[in-house]
């Protein structure tokens, strides 16, 4: 899971994000939410990540993939489950609420380093 967490934070680039932080199915025409229902995997090693990525690119559904490579409690298709503004690292929770709905078939994919490790992140619904 990704609660908040203090302590280890990434350096901030001069437009306010987060070094690595990459955002593959964002768009700035979302309206804003209080809630999202998001799906992560979650690796301690940046290689381990990349593996997961490269099975997610090459059509493997996320779940299946979160099953298999995330270092976590979410491994149960990477789940986190509906989480509010501000219950989710810094991080996570600032590439997450950018991120358009996608589903596991199809995600739209965000990375973001946080004081847990690499993430893979999806959302599956915004309120």
């Amino acid at each position: 899971m990704a609660p908040k967490k203090a302590g280890k934070s990434n350096s901030k680039a001069k437009d306010g994000s987060s070094k690595g932080d990459k955002v593959t199915g964002g768009s700035s025409k979302l309206k804003p939410a209080t809630a999202i229902n998001t799906r992560h995997i979650l690796c301690e090693k940046q290689s381990k990540k990349e593996e997961a990525l490269a099975k997610l690119n090459s059509g493997a559904k996320f779940d299946d993939v979160a099953r298999e490579f995330s270092e976590d409690k979410a491994r149960q298709g990477g789940s986190l489950g509906w989480k509010t503004r501000g219950s989710l690292d810094a991080n996570y929770e600032k590439v997450a609420y950018e991120l358009e709905p996608s589903t596991m078939a199809n995600p739209k994919l965000a990375e973001v380093k946080s004081g847990f490790g690499y993430h893979l992140i999806m959302v599956e619904g915004r309120r």
